[in-house]
């Protein structure tokens, strides 16, 4: 588990732009199951996330066509709630940070970490565009 000062900067970071925070189970499976759409990114303490993958869900939301709803947990600090996450993001495995697009809760988009290490948070913001497009 990582210090709760260290993780609070990049967690207000998610949160300062309007991601809910969620830290149970029951948490992400109601966030998961709403009518609509819900952005779940998978925060971490990794330079892959502070360069690319949080600054990339937070320009994603200026699209005109958006989730209904945009959550988030942290690797490594809320265990449960990363669990119950990944466990909805199956078929992909486990990795952080990461992004998922759920529609009326199934899986519909799915952003893995080796999609974000390298890559410019714009191309990732696309990415994220193009399946809000699609489904939102």
């Amino acid at each position: 588990m990582y210090p709760a000062e260290l993780v609070k900067p990049m967690r207000d970071d998610l949160a300062n732009a309007g991601f809910e925070e969620l830290y149970t189970a029951e948490a992400v499976t109601n966030a998961i199951n709403q009518d609509g759409t819900t952005l779940v990114v998978v925060n971490s303490v990794c330079g892959c996330a502070a360069a690319n993958a949080r600054p990339a869900a937070k320009m994603s939301l200026h699209n005109e066509k958006r989730p209904n709803h945009a959550v988030t947990v942290f690797a490594g600090v809320d265990t449960e709630a990363v669990d119950a996450a990944r466990n909805l993001m199956i078929p992909f495995p486990p990795s952080s940070p990461s992004m998922a697009l759920f529609k009326d809760g199934e899986l519909v988009h799915m952003i893995e970490r080796h999609h974000i290490e390298g890559r410019p948070a714009e191309l990732i913001a696309e990415n994220l565009t193009a399946a809000y497009n699609e489904f939102c």
